[in-house]
């Protein structure tokens, strides 16, 4: 059904494409219209070397789902802090964002990792998408963690 792949600065385009696909659109309305920095902002999340990226792809081999991120050790454990994470706006609601998470979660547990923290907005539909995954929010920072056993 979906296959979860690491992306690399090679997956650039397609990230890109995915990227401004959801994120020009409600509820975000995010102005990329700077094509030089959607390129500087995309190449500081995945091309540095710490930089940690999944990419999710369904049965015909399209990329629609994208985890943007890097591994940042803590003294809590190594973690994964997700800047983007988002599903293609056409493809949300049929399952593909959880099962993304699922296989992320067990990516990073294979690579050590013991969590991933993540920023969103409250009044965003990826609000409620974190809670019903397992995200607690951090009441001092307004932020989303999940433990990763």
């Amino acid at each position: 059904m979906y296959t979860l792949k690491r992306l690399s600065i090679e997956n650039k385009e397609e990230i890109k494409e995915v990227f401004t696909g959801v994120f020009t659109k409600a509820p975000w309305y995010d102005d990329w219209s700077d094509t030089k920095q959607l390129d500087l902002y995309i190449c500081d999340l995945i091309g540095q070397s710490y930089s940690l990226t999944y990419g999710l792809y369904d049965k015909v081999g399209e990329l629609i789902g994208i985890s943007l991120g890097y591994i940042k050790h803590w003294y809590s454990g190594t973690e994964y802090i997700i800047n983007e994470l988002c599903i293609k706006t056409e493809k949300q609601g049929t399952g593909a964002g959880t099962f993304f998470i699922r296989e992320i979660e067990k990516a990073i547990k294979e690579l050590g990792l013991k969590q991933i923290f993540l920023l969103t907005d409250s009044n965003v539909p990826a609000y409620e998408f974190y809670k019903k995954n397992g995200f607690v929010q951090c009441e001092t920072n307004v932020a989303f963690a999940k433990m990763i056993y």
